[in-house]
């Protein structure tokens, strides 16, 4: 039985919330791999809307056992906020289990974050200001703290110090800021010690034993692609790795138990924050897309950057992530334009190329080359088969395939649980 992954082929906001809800009831194990609350998936179910920032968006299937991994920062209150918002609207969770190596978001690296932020001005990379870069900078740093460390309040004073003491020096003597009592944060942080503690758990052995046992395990990333640390547009990019490699370092699963990589794509582009973004519009086209697509950031609210469709996005992301399938979400927003650019290449200095620039500079100035595809006026979002689509939808789909040299295996045609398309299976 398979490990399958999840990732996003483009910046984000792909829709992965929806494929993961929708395989939700076929799987056995549903883990968060990366990231921390700066991602949000959100999932729609009998017309509820549910925005998910730490917990993945399997966590509202009836069967599955939700895991945070090893790579995942962790924003306790945030994480206790979403479980008892679920269970106030009757979904209680009496997992997740969390794995006693991830790391912990504390106030300091919230306020970090911010005034870093604000002291870049225009060279800021558009944070959300919730701590993660810091988090994950301590954990490099090897003066972060981890889960397991709740569990011990002598060894987390003794850590929550050292880690002090440098970050004092920064907030007083450079951002003019008071300096941060360690006491303080040592008891806010000692007071989920009682709650976390029947969760924890060394999940690296909790996944292989259930891979051992035949059952389905779905990794969830957080971000995409073209945000990884490594592998984005960096360096407007997240602090972790949301690519399919994450999914083993950030979960302490080896490549070998993987069977199935399913990336996500979007059926046009959005990014949110600052960075480079080939197709981008700036018309009535891009605030029709951000208007009928409902571009708003689930975890910041900023309204996203909204583009068309970037072939050399999505092929590289599904090369380097090697994605079995793609599921192509949002196709339903399409409806109605009379021809749909797609782009298929870049001008970069009066020369063609198909893939996607492998330097900052090239990018800077990559001018997207389009070829445009006769669009559809009907309504798709009752389609529940290929065949139920217009024609010129299927040469859409069909000619996104082509392009990214992946084979599209889910279509969604709406936000509700039950408006997808499946090609092939997934599970």
């Amino acid at each position: 039985m398979p490990g399958i992954i999840v990732v996003g082929t483009q910046w984000g906001d792909e829709g992965k919330g929806k494929a993961v809800d929708a395989l939700g009831e076929s799987v056995d194990y549903v883990v968060r791999y990366s990231g921390g609350n700066n991602a949000g998936h959100t999932v729609v179910v009998n017309d509820q809307k549910f925005i998910m920032h730490l917990l993945p968006a399997g966590v509202l299937s009836k069967t599955a056992t939700t895991v945070i991994g090893n790579g995942v920062v962790i924003d306790l209150e945030v994480l206790y906020h979403e479980l008892d918002g679920l269970a106030t609207r009757g979904t209680v969770v009496d997992h997740p289990l969390i794995s006693a190596n991830a790391h912990i978001i504390a106030p300091y690296h919230q306020t970090l974050d911010k005034v870093t932020e604000r002291f870049a001005g225009k060279k800021r990379i558009g944070t959300t200001g919730r701590g993660i870069g810091p988090t994950y900078s301590d954990k490099i740093n090897r003066i972060g703290l981890r889960v397991a460390d709740l569990l011990d309040a002598d060894l987390l004073r003794e850590k929550v110090a050292a880690s002090l003491e440098q970050k004092n020096q920064l907030l007083v003597k450079l951002y003019n800021r008071r300096e941060i009592e360690a006491e303080q944060i040592v008891e806010q942080l000692l007071g989920y010690a009682e709650r976390i503690r029947p969760h924890v758990v060394d999940a690296a052995r909790v996944l292989n034993d259930a891979l051992d046992e035949g059952k389905v395990v779905l990794f969830e990333g957080a971000q995409a692609h073209h945000l990884d640390i490594d592998h984005g547009t960096y360096p407007y990019v997240t602090s972790s790795n949301p690519t399919a490699g994450g999914a083993c370092t950030g979960t302490g699963v080896g490549p070998t138990r993987i069977d199935r990589v399913i990336g996500i794509a979007k059926a046009y582009t959005t990014r949110v924050g600052e960075g480079p973004f080939p197709t981008e519009l700036f018309d009535a086209d891009g605030e029709r897309l951000r208007t009928e697509g409902g571009e708003y950031g689930a975890t910041t609210g900023r309204p996203r950057r909204c583009g068309w469709f970037d072939a050399p996005v999505v092929e590289v992301a599904a090369t380097v992530n090697g994605c079995t399938d793609i599921f192509l979400t949002k196709l339903d927003i399409l409806s109605g334009w009379e021809k749909i650019p797609v782009c298929v290449g870049y001008d970069i200095n009066g020369e063609r190329s198909e893939v996607f620039p492998m330097t900052q500079s090239q990018l800077a100035i990559a001018t997207p080359v389009y070829e445009y595809l006769p669009g559809w006026s009907e309504d798709i979002s009752a389609a529940r088969s290929f065949a139920d689509l217009p024609v010129n939808c299927r040469d859409y789909v069909k000619r996104l395939e082509e392009l990214i040299g992946c084979r599209i295996s889910g279509i969604g045609v709406g936000p509700a649980r039950d408006q997808v398309v499946l090609i092939n299976d997934l599970v």
